[in-house]
């Protein structure tokens, strides 16, 4: 992408927890970390659109996403400026030509059952309707080692709890990790880097610590990413937007362990003679 194309991105991201002295059930002090929590309303030329609950880590990457994921903004050379102030708890998106009002399509929403907020817009499912994601094969040993990988990454959790990861991967490799209070919001902050810098769903694998709802699917859907990988379970209404779009959908990822709940004939199974 033209470098002139950018948005000018402020640099407000928050550490995600602090140290705080809690007393355990023998009265003893112990040392642990909470995980921050962070109201942040979007707006867009002055426009008010959603406030988000956040840790605050990746705010200007959140932004992006969530107005692309929602579909108020398609053509990132048309925002001029994305501006955190944790102040106000406001992040301000100027763009370059006004933009039509939002009033109507913020008024047709559907509130979905994404931990913490989770939205879906007026016109957002008839387009859905629409994108079929590209398909690819994925080996049942490609599976364990991105699982063995991911192991490394989940350090809010590991320290604080109270967070959902995701994580953006090619084959083995993860190449965008993100941790943040709702799933929904990790999601968004992985979206916002890939339209940030020109990159393709095409041939990734999603990751998420979350379940798998028709939002989820959604969001993975319009990133036009081919496989949706879960620790946890799925939705019946997962289920089904995984089969409309195309989306190969595993649950209950967990060490050698994993549910193929759609797209069985993408998945290589080339290490289940192993456990025979």
């Amino acid at each position: 992408m033209n470098e002139k194309q950018q948005p000018v991105l402020s640099d407000a991201g928050l550490s995600y927890s602090k140290p705080i002295i809690a007393i355990d059930e023998l009265g003893n002090p112990r040392n642990i970390e909470l995980v921050g929590e962070r109201a942040l309303t979007i707006y867009v030329d002055k426009q008010e659109i959603v406030t988000l609950m956040t840790v605050g880590a990746h705010p200007e990457l959140l932004t992006l996403g969530y107005l692309k994921n929602q579909g108020f903004i398609e053509d990132l050379a048309a925002i001029k400026v994305v501006q955190v102030d944790w102040e106000t708890e406001a992040v301000a998106v100027v763009m370059h030509e006004v933009q039509a009002d939002f009033s109507e399509q913020l008024a047709q929403r559907t509130v979905t059952t994404g931990c913490g907020q989770g939205t879906v817009f007026g016109r957002l499912m008839e387009k859905l309707q629409k994108i079929r994601v590209p398909e690819i094969s994925i080996k049942q040993s490609t599976i364990y080692a991105l699982l063995d990988s991911l192991k490394m990454h989940n350090q809010v959790y590991k320290k604080a709890g109270a967070v959902h990861g995701c994580a953006l991967c090619s084959g083995r490799q993860i190449d965008f990790f993100v941790e943040d209070v709702g799933r929904h919001n990790a999601v968004d902050a992985i979206a916002g880097y890939m339209w940030l810098n020109d990159i393709s769903g095409a041939d990734k694998i999603f990751y998420t610590t979350g379940r798998l709802t028709s939002e989820m699917v959604i969001k993975v859907t319009q990133m036009s990413i081919p496989v949706l990988l879960s620790r946890s379970g799925a939705t019946q209404m997962g289920l089904q937007m995984a089969q409309q779009s195309g989306v190969t959908l595993i649950s209950r990822a967990k060490g050698k362990h994993f549910l193929i709940l759609n797209g069985t004939e993408n998945v290589d199974l080339d290490t289940a003679n192993e456990f025979s």
